[in-house]
């Protein structure tokens, strides 16, 4: 069996900008949830039997308490916002099995589920659907692996490689060094994806790495200035891996069985009809 895991946030998001406004009879903004939840159809319609989605139920989580510049809610429009809760409502009445995260995130809720599931031996492949770069430290082989969507692309271990230039293991360590700008963390002056990459690649880990850049015998320019930085800066360094770091030890579900679709529940239908009425709101597209 395949078990498809699927990030709900950036489902909603990447709907919301790119399908049309909809209205319900209310006058609430739904059509992002529509779009995802056709899009969730979509893809049992396709054949996947076992289906688990995560959503970050509050933006903020436990690493806010880490990092003061950690990504946070401010900036998210009202009418994409108001979506979440009903998107997880619509998909618990779909039959899928949701999981809103409050104090860890979606991404937390995706490496605990992919790991779980790769411990099944009657699973084949489990497929993390989202392109999101932090979930590259999931990948296992060719039996836990990213699909991206929006292009049917498969990433799998030699696919990480072949993007990040080091293994899914070091991933955290990369995201330390060159920070990732979408969570809110800078990374270290200087330490770019190249330098990083070729650097990791023979070191895989931070504290591996050796502090005299003159010894580190890889393609990475002005080393001894790096090396000089990840020294002075590595308490920084531990904690955007830290930040990195997916947690895998939170309980979503005992058995790959609990994601098994078993259709809709009786009470969708009254949701779906809310939905398939909403009218569709003609004007300029939002732009992200």
């Amino acid at each position: 069996m395949e078990i498809h895991l699927i990030d709900g946030t950036y489902e909603l998001f990447r709907h919301y900008y790119a399908v049309p406004r909809a209205r319900d009879a209310g006058g609430h903004e739904v059509g992002a949830v529509r779009g995802v939840l056709a899009s969730v159809l979509a893809m049992i319609n396709g054949g996947a039997t076992h289906v688990g989605v995560a959503t970050d139920h509050i933006i903020e989580s436990f690493r806010n308490r880490l990092w003061p510049g950690y990504k946070t809610g401010e900036g998210i429009e009202p009418e994409l916002w108001a979506q979440f809760p009903l998107l997880e409502e619509a998909l618990t009445e779909l039959g899928v099995a949701v999981w809103p995260m409050i104090e860890f995130e979606a991404d937390d809720a995706l490496a605990a589920a992919s790991a779980v599931a790769a411990r099944d031996p009657e699973v084949e492949r489990v497929l993390i659907c989202t392109p999101d770069k932090d979930l590259a430290q999931c990948v296992r082989g060719t039996r836990v692996v990213q699909l991206i969507r929006r292009t049917r692309a498969i990433r799998d271990e030699a696919g990480v490689i072949e993007k990040f230039g080091v293994r899914p293991a070091s991933i955290p360590d990369y995201l330390a060094l060159v920070g990732d700008a979408a969570d809110g963390y800078p990374g270290l002056p200087g330490w770019g994806a190249k330098s990083s990459a070729a650097v990791l690649a023979k070191y895989h880990h931070l504290e591996a790495i050796p502090a005299d850049g003159s010894l580190w015998g890889v393609n990475a320019s002005q080393a001894g200035a790096l090396a000089r930085t990840l020294v002075r800066d590595r308490e920084h360094a531990l904690l955007f891996r830290e930040l990195a770091t997916l947690r895998t030890d939170l309980q979503l579900f005992d058995s790959v069985e609990e994601l098994r679709w078993k259709g809709p529940r009786p009470s969708f239908a009254a949701l779906g009809a809310r939905l398939d009425g909403a009218v569709t709101v003609t004007g300029e597209p939002r732009r992200t």
